[in-house]
């Protein structure tokens, strides 16, 4: 009995089209569209883009991914030859760093035409580059725990080789409530200021948001500034044994997030200069947050342990 039905059915729907393609024709609408569309079927136009039906943002051909991989391949190895005072070393890691600033700004150059201009991130796409960016900021995470690991492997059971002690007994270790304690206050408010600018755009207060940008990035650069001056007044260097090079090597990448860090947030001061955000739409912003966010929790991480803990 069902077999039946669903054939009269099938039939029934077969001879409803039939009837309304024969309307079509009667009407001439038929020809008309078919007589429309086969020119357009054969134009050139129809060979240059494939249509697409989802919200995905299909990005063109960028050299940037190359250019970028070749200025940090420049960059370490010419922090390597420079450490260990090879000629070239200098000039090598100053071209790899300046390679890096200038990717840096053509990569966003594009995203930022891609978003604002070409209007391409839709919702899916902004679901993608927030998952890009929390595994970005998780690789971020493992980066300093291979320095963390070091350091805490030759500081909680030091070897005869250093005395038996930590730090080193020919090290003069830094005084942790001095530069460091006061740095540790200029990221934390940072921290909080760059909050109030993420409540004060999803409020729609432009003036606000860049007020307290402001703020944050003279507390950036107030930061940057102590830390330099507190590599100038140091006792040792990178080169002292293993204390120096787990201590330079920690704070020196982690000053050297601080300095990307600033860079996204000022990009992002610009953009909101020129109305390239709204409320519900400013993930470029949202993400510099983020990343300024682990960079305050990594230094907490170092102050507590390689400033405090290990000199005491």
């Amino acid at each position: 009995m069902l077999k039946l039905q669903n054939e009269y059915k099938i039939n029934f729907m077969s001879i409803k089209f039939k009837s309304i393609n024969s309307m079509d024709k009667k009407n001439n609408k038929f020809k008309i569209n078919n007589n429309n569309a086969f020119p357009k079927l054969l134009s050139k136009e129809q060979f240059k883009y494939l249509r697409t039906a989802h919200s995905y943002h299909l990005v063109d051909p960028s050299p940037w991914p190359f250019v970028a991989s070749l200025g940090a391949f420049m960059f370490t190895s010419g922090l390597v030859l420079f450490m260990h005072r090879y000629s070239g070393g200098w000039e090598l890691l100053q071209s790899g760093f300046f390679m890096v600033l200038f990717v840096m700004y053509v990569w966003w150059r594009d995203v930022i035409r891609e978003a604002t201009l070409e209007d391409q991130h839709t919702v899916a796409v902004q679901k993608g580059l927030r998952l890009g960016m929390i595994l970005f900021i998780v690789s971020e995470v493992m980066f300093f725990f291979a320095f963390f690991w070091a350091f805490f492997h030759s500081s909680i059971a030091p070897v005869y080789n250093i005395g038996g002690v930590w730090p080193p007994k020919a090290i003069p270790a830094m005084d942790a409530f001095t530069i460091p304690l006061t740095n540790t206050f200029f990221l934390l408010t940072s921290g909080a200021t760059v909050t109030w600018s993420h409540h004060a755009i999803v409020a729609r207060s432009k003036k606000q948001t860049l007020l307290s940008l402001i703020f944050t990035l003279i507390l950036a650069i107030l930061f940057t500034g102590l830390q330099g001056l507190e590599y100038v007044n140091a006792g040792f260097n990178i080169s002292d044994g293993v204390y120096g090079s787990c201590f330079y090597m920690a704070t020196g990448f982690h000053g050297f997030h601080v300095f990307v860090g600033t860079i996204a947030l000022f990009v992002s001061f610009i953009r909101i200069i020129f109305n390239h955000f709204t409320n519900s739409h400013h993930f470029g912003f949202e993400s510099a947050i983020w990343y300024w966010h682990f960079v305050d929790v990594v230094w907490l991480f170092l102050f507590i342990n390689v400033y405090w803990w290990s000199n005491k």
